[in-house]
């Protein structure tokens, strides 16, 4: 089979679920997390390994990671992947099996004092731990970093592009395989993408990451368009735009996974996923979650005529 020209890595069953207040059910996980591998996504991230005190949403999440993991006997390429805050939640990932972890190192310092209580420098001597972790026991295990507020915070206002970039040099320098860029607040603008992605891609070469990008003020496709134009071919998205993140106030929605999809489908640039089933994966996410609100335009006002894929 063909491999896909863009990568599109699928947050909303752990990005999406944890900013809801509703605990979906273990076993509307499991079928949500089926349809998505069946729609041909390859990359999922399941969960994250917090205290089930902070996050109950997430107190299911190695059951979570082991059903995942069984469904890559039928679909090899699926990456299983998890957040973890810190070399606790690593040890346990690691343990649960997952092929990828990602940790979440804000470029704001103000943020990353509100998400994980610690400064940005404690953040990075925490990837170091994590790095050493992973190659003592589990060395094929990819470790990557998603720098948050990249674009901007609403606790902090600006942040200076020099740090951000200095900030993802330190995270390679501590051991992390990837790191991309998150526009956590939805205060991205195209120009910015293009210009910050750039110098990500001068200095880390083919360590810089995926572009995810939310579309709090509707220029989430935009953003994702403007990083591809630069040569980004790694993107998360999240299935009816569900998520966003609790410790930055006034932030909402993921950039919608089926308009992503349908966006690069229609430019003629592969994804490798099945709009029909990914539309379908809809069903068991309402399910799971009756009441919960879900985005989306091509959902919305369907295929065009003649769309064959």
């Amino acid at each position: 089979m063909k491999t896909p020209d863009v990568h599109i890595s699928e947050v909303g069953p752990r990005d999406g679920l944890q900013s809801v207040k509703a605990t979906m059910p273990t076993a509307d996980k499991f079928r949500w997390i089926d349809a998505l591998a069946a729609a041909g996504l390859r990359e999922i991230e399941v969960g994250s390994f917090v205290p089930a005190k902070l996050l109950p949403q997430m107190a299911d999440v190695a059951e979570v990671v082991r059903h995942a993991l069984a469904l890559t006997a039928q679909h090899p390429d699926l990456t299983v992947m998890a957040l973890v805050p810190n070399r606790r939640g690593a040890e346990a990932a690691l343990a649960a099996g997952v092929r990828k972890v990602t940790l979440p190192v804000s470029a704001s310092e103000a943020h990353s004092l509100a998400n994980v209580r610690k400064t940005r420098g404690q953040m990075v001597a925490e990837l170091r731990e994590v790095a050493a972790l992973r190659n003592e026991r589990a060395p094929g295990v990819v470790v990557e970093v998603g720098l948050s507020t990249a674009f901007g915070c609403t606790l902090q206002g600006q942040v200076p592009e020099d740090e951000v970039i200095a900030l993802a040099v330190a995270c390679v320098d501590a051991g992390v395989d990837e790191v991309g860029l998150s526009d956590t607040t939805g205060m991205a603008n195209p120009a910015q993408v293009r210009r910050l992605f750039t110098r990500l891609r001068a200095e880390l070469g083919d360590k810089a990451g995926a572009a995810h990008m939310h579309n709090t003020r509707g220029l989430g496709l935009a953003n994702c368009l403007a990083a591809y134009d630069v040569g980004v071919r790694a993107f998360d998205s999240s299935l009816g735009g569900l998520g966003g993140c609790p410790y930055a106030p006034g932030a909402s929605g993921n950039v919608v996974t089926e308009d992503l999809v349908f966006m690069f489908e229609a430019m003629g640039v592969s994804t490798g996923v099945d709009i029909h089933k990914l539309i379908a994966a809809r069903e068991p996410l309402t399910a799971g979650l009756p009441g919960e609100p879900v985005y989306g335009m091509t959902p919305e006002a369907g295929l065009p005529k003649g769309w064959l894929l």
